[in-house]
C-alpha cells in the first residue's frame, strides 16, 4: 500500500510535556516524514519540542489543550487555516478536547479525520459519554491495545471495523542495553544520591506524580517491608509533578511519617529513561485505576528488567505474570509488599534471567517500526475509502 507522493499529516495534542500519546506524535510524525511525507503537530508545546522539530516536523502551536468553548472555537478556525494553507491530506487528533476543534475542521475542509483512543475514559453521565465520544467521530479509531479496543466497542456504539488496535512501539534503539554508557547511569546514580557501594535492590516507579500512579500504596507496602525488618531496598520515584504541588507534598508527608526517607526518594523528571531502567533493577507500575495501555511497563522490559504491574488494562497484555514479572492487584499494600519481597529474594540471576525474557518478548510485539508502520497503513485505508490513495510510486506504507 501507497500514501499519496504529497502526503501531510496534521497530528493534534495538547501538549508535549511528557507521556506515552505524546511519544507516540513524535514517532509517528518521524515515520511519516522517513516516508517522504510532511508532518505537522499543533500543541501548545512543551519540553519535547525540540525532539520533535529536529526530526523534520514543524510545530504549530495554539492553545489546544483548553476545555474552554470559545477558545475551542478559535482553534477550530485555527486549524481549518491550517489544514488548508498546508494543503493537509489527513489530521489525527489524540485527545479529546483538541479532537472536538480539530474534528469540527477536518469537516469543514472535508479533510479525512482519526483519532487514536489512547486512555479508558470514565464516562459517569450521558454528557460526559457524548464528550469522550468524539474520538470515534471520524473515519476511523485506533485503540493502543486490545483492552482499549474491547472499551470502545462496549462504550459506543461503533463498527467494530471502524475501530483498529495499533500497541503502542517503543523505540528499540533508544531503549537498548547496549548503547547505554556507563556514564550515563553514573551520572543518574550521582544525581539521585545512589552511592556506589549502595547494594540495596532497587525499584523505579516512572510516571508523572499523579494520584492514580499509585505512588501511596507503595510507601504503605515500603512501611510494611520496613516493620518486617527488610531495609535491602530502596524506591525511586522518577516524574515531574506537573503542578499539582499538594500531592507532592503529601507524598513527602507519607514518606516521613512511615520512617522511610532512606528507603523512597522523589528525584523528580528524569530526561535519561534508558539509563534509569539500567539504574533500577525492577520496574514497578502498580496504578489505581487501567491503563490503556503502560508503556512504563514495555519500556523497561526492552531494557531487560523484570517489571511488578497492577493486574488490570493494557498491562494483563504487556507484563506476563511468573515469566517477564509480577501482576498484582491494585491498591493492596500487603500484595505489593510480597511482590517487592519476592523481586529482592529472587536474586540478581534469576532476575535477569526474566529480564531478559521480556527483553525478547517485547522485541517481537511492541516494536516503534511496527507500530509506526500499522498506523500509516491505517492511514492509507481512511485515504482508499474515501478515493484518495496514491499509486504506487507514493510512500511505502
Amino acid at each position: 500500500m501507497a500514501l499519496p507522493p504529497d502526503f501531510t499529516l496534521l497530528q493534534v495534542v495538547p501538549e508535549l510535556e511528557t507521556g506515552g500519546a505524546e511519544q507516540t506524535t513524535i514517532d509517528v510524525a518521524r515515520a511519516v516524514i522517513a516516508a517522504g511525507g510532511r508532518a505537522l503537530v499543533a500543541t501548545r508545546g512543551g519540553r519535547m519540542t525540540a525532539r520533535l522539530e529536529s526530526d523534520g516536523a514543524r510545530l504549530a502551536q495554539m492553545p489546544v489543550q483548553s476545555k474552554n468553548p470559545l477558545v475551542m472555537l478559535g482553534n477550530a478556525a485555527r486549524l481549518t487555516d491550517l489544514i488548508r494553507t498546508e494543503k493537509v491530506s489527513l489530521v489525527h487528533a489524540r485527545s479529546r478536547a483538541p479532537a472536538f476543534a480539530a474534528l469540527w475542521a477536518a469537516r469543514t475542509t472535508d479533510t479525512p479525520f482519526v483519532a487514536t483512543y489512547h486512555g479508558v475514559y470514565k464516562a459517569q453521565s450521558s454528557l460526559k459519554r457524548w464528550y469522550n465520544a468524539v474520538m470515534t467521530r471520524g473515519d476511523l479509531v485506533i485503540a493502543n491495545s486490545d483492552y482499549t479496543r474491547a472499551h470502545v466497542l462496549a462504550e459506543h456504539r461503533v463498527d467494530p471495523d471502524k475501530v483498529v488496535s495499533i500497541p503502542r512501539g517503543v523505540d528499540l534503539d533508544r531503549f537498548n542495553p547496549s548503547w547505554v554508557t556507563p556514564d550515563r547511569v553514573a551520572a543518574l546514580r550521582e544525581a539521585w544520591g545512589i552511592a556506589a557501594r549502595d547494594g540495596r535492590t532497587r525499584f523505579l516507579l516512572a510516571g508523572r506524580l499523579t494520584r492514580i500512579k499509585g505512588h501511596l500504596t507503595i510507601i504503605a507496602a515500603a512501611a510494611q517491608m520496613k516493620a518486617q525488618g527488610r531495609e535491602d531496598f530502596l524506591i525511586l520515584f522518577a516524574g515531574d509533578d506537573q503542578g499539582r504541588s499538594d500531592y507532592l507534598d503529601e507524598l513527602r508527608g507519607a514518606i516521613a511519617a512511615a520512617g522511610l526517607d532512606d528507603q523512597v526518594r522523589i528525584v523528580g523528571h528524569c530526561d535519561d529513561m534508558p539509563a534509569a531502567y539500567l539504574l533500577a533493577d525492577v520496574a514497578i507500575l502498580p496504578t489505581t485505576v487501567p491503563e490503556s495501555f503502560g508503556r512504563a511497563a514495555v519500556e523497561p522490559q526492552a531494557m531487560g528488567r523484570p517489571v511488578i504491574a497492577s493486574n488490570h488494562g493494557g498491562t494483563t497484555e504487556t507484563v506476563v505474570d511468573g515469566l517477564t514479572g509480577w501482576l498484582v492487584a491494585p491498591e493492596q499494600p500487603d500484595a505489593w509488599a510480597a511482590a517487592m519481597t519476592s523481586a529482592i529474594e529472587l536474586g540478581p540471576g534469576r532476575r535477569a534471567e526474566m529480564g531478559q525474557t521480556g527483553m525478547n518478548r517485547t522485541r517481537q510485539l511492541y516494536r516503534v517500526d511496527a507500530m509506526c508502520a500499522a498506523t500509516l497503513a491505517a492511514y492509507e485505508q481512511v485515504l482508499q475509502a474515501r478515493g484518495l490513495s496514491g499509486s504506487s510510486s507514493g510512500i511505502d506504507a
